[in-house]
C-alpha cells in the first residue's frame, strides 16, 4: 500500500474551480477518495476493484 504522503490528489475536470470538491488518488491497488475542504483529515481507500465498479457505475449513470 502507498503511504498517504506519496500520494497525489487531484480534482475532476468538472469542478470548474469550486472551492468545495472531492479530490482522488489513484494507484496501483485502487483509490484514494477525500474532502478538498478537508484534505488534512484523511481519505477514503478503495480497492481496485470496488473503485473501478464505482468508475463504470457513474460512467454508465447509474449513479
Amino acid at each position: 500500500m502507498c503511504s498517504p504522503d506519496d500520494l497525489v490528489f487531484h480534482k475532476s475536470t468538472y469542478s470548474a474551480g469550486a472551492s468545495e470538491c472531492v479530490e482522488v488518488a489513484e494507484f496501483a491497488r485502487g483509490a484514494a477518495v477525500r474532502d478538498s475542504r478537508t484534505s488534512t483529515e484523511g481519505s477514503l481507500v478503495f480497492p481496485v476493484g470496488e473503485w473501478q465498479a464505482f468508475l463504470r457505475g457513474a460512467r454508465s449513470g447509474l449513479l
